[in-house]
């Protein structure tokens, strides 16, 4: 019993600690649009696009010359 508990708490903080290592990021397109994403996106796949997800958890893909910034949410 005490092994579960132990194995539950311990998968608990590394969910916990995992959360807490996100830095949402701003990516900025040259037409102004605005994309704000939970985690920073992959920089150039080898097809040169950005990849990410938006908050909604919406998937997409920009040409890299179409993007203007990708900064740290304030």
């Amino acid at each position: 019993m005490n092994l579960k508990i132990f194995s539950l708490s311990l998968l608990a903080a590394t969910f916990l600690a995992m959360a807490g290592c996100s830095t949402p990021t701003v990516v900025t397109l040259q037409n102004g649009t605005q994309y704000l994403t939970r985690d920073a996106p992959q920089t150039h796949s080898a097809d040169g696009f950005y990849e990410f997800r938006d908050i909604s958890g919406k998937e997409v893909r920009v040409k890299g010359a179409d993007v203007a910034t990708v900064k740290p949410k304030d």
